[in-house]
């Protein structure tokens, strides 16, 4: 198992439209097989910092999904929606694999 988590700086103006961005993302994980844990907005603390998980079962799995995402229609037209938007100014992924009692 492998989660995928990604820091992200947004436009702390544009909250409404980075919102949308991960409303569009959740359920395209989803389709591909991964496991969304969601998009956390900032509450308190810095305000252009936000924050997505979700989980595939191997490295290999997130790799295909990436591979589908870039020629499915509904992942092209929210890639460019972030585009046209600019709701997201850079992110950064990191992959973490889960320690199990």
């Amino acid at each position: 198992m492998v989660t995928c988590h990604i820091r992200y700086i947004i436009d702390p103006y544009k909250f409404k439209e980075f919102e949308h961005y991960g409303k569009m993302w959740i359920p395209l994980v989803e389709k591909f097989g991964g496991s969304h844990h969601g998009y956390f907005l900032p509450s308190e603390g810095a305000n252009n910092v936000a924050l997505a998980m979700f989980t595939f079962s191997s490295l290999a799995d997130h790799e295909q999904y990436r591979e589908k995402s870039f020629q499915d229609a509904d992942c092209i037209a929210a890639f460019k929606y972030a585009e046209e938007t600019k709701c997201i100014v850079s992110y950064e992924r990191t992959f973490f694999r889960p320690v199990l009692g």
